[in-house]
């Protein structure tokens, strides 16, 4: 649970900072952002699999970077989707994705990181050395 709340923050902060970041991306508020981030969350849960696997040809042919049209169309039809979320023009959205992307991936790498800490702490126990303190080393 605590992984998906922090993918969550970080979604919420890769389309914020898209938000500041980029001329065409825009956001009326906190609540139109944590929507945005929820309706962004389901798209790529539902709709982004489907158009990867039909795309793939086009991904092979374009050494990898299709992918990165996909993650703008899929944040266009958010904004398409939700009143309070702007996006105008695929450059915006194009750049827009990349900068989501890149803090999203940041914390997908902090939740597993996490995730792994855990892992390791419950498998060791408490650590006398420390005077019983629970560590993730």
């Amino acid at each position: 649970m605590t992984g998906l709340l922090i993918r969550f923050a970080f979604a919420a902060g890769g389309l914020w900072a898209a938000s500041q970041l980029i001329p065409g991306i825009s956001v009326d508020g906190v609540g139109s952002l944590v929507a945005a981030v929820f309706i962004l969350g389901i798209i790529n849960a539902v709709v982004r699999p489907v158009l990867v696997i039909l795309t793939l040809p086009i991904t092979i042919v374009t050494l990898g970077l299709f992918p990165l049209v996909i993650n703008a169309g899929m944040l266009m039809l958010t904004a398409t989707l939700l009143h309070g979320f702007h996006v105008h023009g695929f450059g915006a959205a194009l750049l827009g994705s990349i900068v989501v992307t890149l803090v999203s991936w940041v914390g997908a790498s902090t939740a597993q990181r996490i995730k792994r800490e855990r892992m390791q702490t419950w498998k060791n126990g408490p650590r006398e050395d420390r005077g019983g303190q629970w560590s993730g080393n």
